[in-house]
Parts: C-alpha cells; sequence; structure tokens
C-alpha cells in the first residue's frame, strides 16, 4: 500500500441540518479513495462504518447525536419471512442483470422520476445527466449498476423497473443507491432488490449485504430492521440487533421530539 493507503486524510464537513431528524443537524468526516490500493482501503472502511459516494468514503460524526447506525444483513443466515417470501414470488418474472458501471440514459430517467415522486425536496432532485454519470462512473472500486427489467418480448428488452449502484467488497456486496418505479404496478420493488442481493450474495459466498445508516427515530428507515438477522455497529463491533433495540429505538412522540 502507498502511504496515502495506509495513512489516508480525514476531513470534517461543517454542520448542517440533518434531512432525518428536525431539528438536528449532521456532519460528516471523510476520506478520499484514490490509486490502485483504494479498494483495499474502501473495504477497511466499510468494516468501521464508513460509505462510498463515488470516490469519497465518508461517516456521520455528529455532535451529540449517534442514531445513524451502520447496519449489514447475514445473507448466509437470512431466511425470507411469508412476506418476503411472496414478493419474492411475485417478481420472480424479472430479468436481473449485473452491468459495467456506465451510466445510461434509461437509467437516468428512471432515477428523475424516482427522486421527483419520492425525495422532491431532497438533495440530488436537482441532480442532471452529467451528474448521475458521476455518481455510476466515479467510482475507484470493484462497483457494477444492477438492473432489474420486465420480460423481454420479441428480443426488445423489457421497461426498467429497478437499478441499483453495487459495491462488491471483500466480505459483502453494499448497495450504495437503489431507485425503481413508483407505480402500483410494481409496488415494493426497494424490498425486491434488497432480497435480491441478499440471494445474490448468499450465492457468490459473501457474508453480508451492507443497507448504510439505520437512523434511530426516523421512520423512512424503519424498513430496513425488516431483514433479519441484521447486525448494527456500535461501540463495541457489529452485534445482532434484538426486539427490544429496536423497540428502545422507536421514533419519540411529536410533541416529546420537538424538546429533545
Amino acid at each position: 500500500m502507498t502511504a496515502l493507503s495506509r495513512f489516508p486524510r480525514f476531513f470534517v464537513t461543517s454542520p448542517s441540518p440533518c434531512p432525518y431528524l428536525p431539528g438536528r443537524q449532521e456532519r460528516k468526516i471523510f476520506t478520499e479513495l484514490t490509486g490502485q490500493h483504494a479498494g483495499e482501503l474502501n473495504d477497511a472502511l466499510g468494516r468501521i462504518g464508513f460509505r462510498r459516494s463515488q470516490s469519497v468514503a465518508y461517516r456521520p460524526s455528529c455532535a451529540n447525536c449517534t442514531a445513524c447506525v451502520s447496519v449489514r444483513v447475514v445473507a448466509n443466515e437470512f431466511q425470507p419471512n411469508a412476506t418476503q417470501r411472496k414478493l419474492l414470488k411475485r417478481y420472480g418474472d424479472l430479468e436481473v442483470t449485473p452491468c459495467k458501471p456506465w451510466a445510461t440514459e434509461e437509467q437516468y430517467a428512471l432515477l428523475h422520476d424516482y427522486l421527483h415522486a419520492r425525495h422532491p425536496g431532497g438533495g440530488m432532485a436537482a441532480m442532471d445527466e452529467n451528474d448521475y454519470a458521476d455518481m455510476v462512473e466515479q467510482s475507484p472500486v470493484s462497483s457494477f449498476v444492477i438492473e432489474y427489467r420486465e420480460p423481454s418480448v420479441g428480443g426488445v428488452p423489457g421497461r426498467l423497473v429497478g437499478a441499483c449502484i453495487t459495491d462488491r467488497q471483500a466480505d459483502g456486496l453494499s448497495m450504495i443507491y437503489s431507485f425503481f418505479v413508483a407505480d402500483d404496478v410494481r409496488s415494493s420493488m426497494g424490498n425486491y432488490i434488497i432480497l435480491d442481493h441478499i440471494l445474490r450474495a448468499r450465492s457468490a459466498g459473501l457474508p453480508y449485504v451492507y443497507l448504510g445508516y439505520w437512523v434511530k427515530g426516523s421512520e423512512r428507515m424503519a424498513y430496513k430492521t425488516r431483514y433479519r438477522p441484521i447486525e448494527v455497529l456500535g461501540p463495541n463491533g457489529w452485534s445482532l440487533l434484538t426486539d427490544e433495540d429496536e423497540t428502545f429505538a422507536m421514533p419519540l412522540p411529536s410533541k416529546v421530539r420537538a424538546l429533545a
């Protein structure tokens, strides 16, 4: 490894409004992923809770708040529940293809519709095609885009209904960003994409699927705990999330939260 890979320089962002918990400020610590050993550095940082965004690895470093918790599904022990089994069967007709990290107009159109339907006020809503191309193609690590399409007809590829930018790490798959159709015809696509990644990791002999951060107190992030067993990263390392842990982390009532 180069000296930069072994001893990366870390920086801290200025505080900004938290997108998940009203009234709080977020701050991130980050470092650049560069050089031929970027993949090794990314793997090492991923095991201690960092996430990748293009050529940067980051993790929350918020003052007086530890609500954001890294989570990963234990792929080889995962057993889908009844609802998840129905979803796997329901979408068994989809054609799933891992593609090289090269942005396409079709992918961007799907992302554009997804952001305006699901996150109209989010920071990514103003992304143009060049921004999307940078997000996909500026990866210094082993990365690909998994496409989910409806069945082909007469040799013509079916409608693109989902996609996920995914990193292959030494110990698992890291779901960097997924987006999908926001209609009733293909509802619960986001859940299906996670299930597919878990089965894909198991088939490849990879122990984990990294889902990013589970934000305690955020209803938007509650879905991540549906995939059991799931591990959370705490001060003493990774440990299984229990029902008691999840109950303890339930959102506060709005009146109480306003005083927190």
